[in-house]
């Protein structure tokens, strides 16, 4: 799909969608617990959706409400999958699934699109390899098999946090205690945190006992909750940036003792005011696309900490730089480290494109404001923000579809 975006000044107030990243947590919580949840708070992201057909899959029974969820939760200690969980392009849904697939010694299929499935996954296939587990891998699926025993488990703390985070979920309904070393440097800390707030509302603890190491008893049971999830930080950021390109827009919904990682764009847009800062995006990888994207409307930016924007549903940092360039900005991108130039910006002469990455498409939709232009590619906003554009009209942007 197609959009043109007219040159335009945002004003106005818009209320955040809810935290993709908290919404997962909360459906597994409630789909792991015995009783009946409502967890209020629900997009219809495609990435959510899956992890409800994942929960469904596993024999959760899930009723909407409007942008409510009731979920009749299953017996955690024999998850029996009914048929293949579809993770579609969810790589928090897939991460967050396997290991509760391994709970049981039942086999579990878990399917996605090919580049999920291109998405690193080798800390699992090692955890298995290493206690005698299955797990198979091709283009478009994953097989395992446990059951999974409680024990001592080492991973490295400079991939995602998400395969931290399926481990928690699972750990505490094994027959046993359980010990996560995280070997430094951790990044992404605060989604860990974010995992660990969301099963102490369900009743289940996992404890940081030092700066490296989760203590998580076993025999532990989810309990029945009524939850709310917060706004998301993550999406907001796209928002607040209309106010770094002369916008005035206000967003709302959002909670200010939050501990989403991604909260730190507001100490990191005033960064990008003045200068051409150096900042490290380690902790935050998601900001990357919308922190260019200001950067180069502005004054330049170097960003480090960059490594695993190659992994997410583009290579935001090489794609970003090729849509930067159509607006005449140059930017170098090297392992671990992208540099935005101070150059010259201006309107586009040709078409920007998605890349089939929400980020992306909602970055470079931001920066179209300032100059008019057209993106093709544009429906990937469903992964995470389905009303992105009508939000964006709201604020006095003229947006139009256009048919192919």
């Amino acid at each position: 799909m197609k959009v043109r975006i007219l040159k335009g000044i945002a004003k106005g107030r818009v209320e955040a969608p809810p935290s993709k990243s908290m919404a997962h947590r909360m459906l597994i919580c409630a789909g792991l617990s015995k009783g009946t949840c409502v967890v209020h708070g629900i997009s219809e992201s495609k990435d959510v959706l899956a992890t409800i057909d994942c929960l469904e899959a596993i024999g959760a029974v899930c009723t909407r409400n409007g942008e409510s969820i009731t979920v009749k939760g299953i017996d955690p200690s024999h998850i029996v999958p009914k048929k293949i969980l579809q993770c579609n392009e969810s790589g928090s849904t897939l991460r967050f699934f396997v290991p509760l697939c391994l709970v049981s010694g039942a086999n579990a299929v878990l399917s996605g699109s090919e580049r999920l499935l291109e998405r690193p996954l080798g800390i699992y296939k090692t955890l298995c390899e290493e206690r005698g587990l299955l797990f198979s891998q091709d283009a478009t699926s994953v097989m395992v098999k446990g059951p999974l025993q409680p024990g001592c488990y080492k991973l490295a703390g400079n991939v995602s946090s998400q395969f931290i985070s399926g481990l928690l979920f699972a750990l505490p309904l094994l027959d046993g205690d359980s010990k996560l070393t995280i070997t430094p440097p951790i990044e992404s800390r605060s989604y860990i945190d974010m995992t660990i707030q969301a099963l102490s509302v369900f009743g289940v603890k996992a404890d940081w006992t030092d700066e490296n190491t989760i203590f998580i008893k076993g025999n532990q049971e989810y309990t029945a909750e009524e939850v709310y999830v917060e706004g998301d930080y993550s999406n907001a950021a796209f928002f607040e940036a209309l106010n770094m390109l002369g916008g005035d827009v206000t967003v709302t919904n959002l909670n200010p003792e939050s501990i989403q990682g991604d909260k730190v764009y507001t100490n990191l847009f005033e960064h990008l005011k003045v200068g051409t800062p150096t900042l490290n995006i380690s902790d935050c990888p998601d900001l990357g696309p919308v922190l260019f994207a200001v950067a180069a409307a502005k004054n330049g930016g170097v960003f480090s900490g960059t490594s695993r924007l190659k992994i997410k549903e583009s290579d935001r940092g090489e794609v970003m730089a090729a849509e930067l360039r159509k607006f005449g900005v140059s930017a170098g991108v090297y392992d671990n480290e992208v540099i935005i130039y101070p150059t010259g910006f201006a309107a586009p002469a040709e078409e920007l494109y998605g890349h089939n990455d929400h980020r992306i498409v909602m970055a470079c939709s931001i920066l179209l404001t300032l100059t008019g232009g057209v993106i093709d590619g544009t429906e990937a906003v469903t992964k995470s923000f389905p009303d992105f554009f009508q939000k964006l009209s709201s604020l006095g942007i003229e947006v139009e579809e256009i048919d192919n």
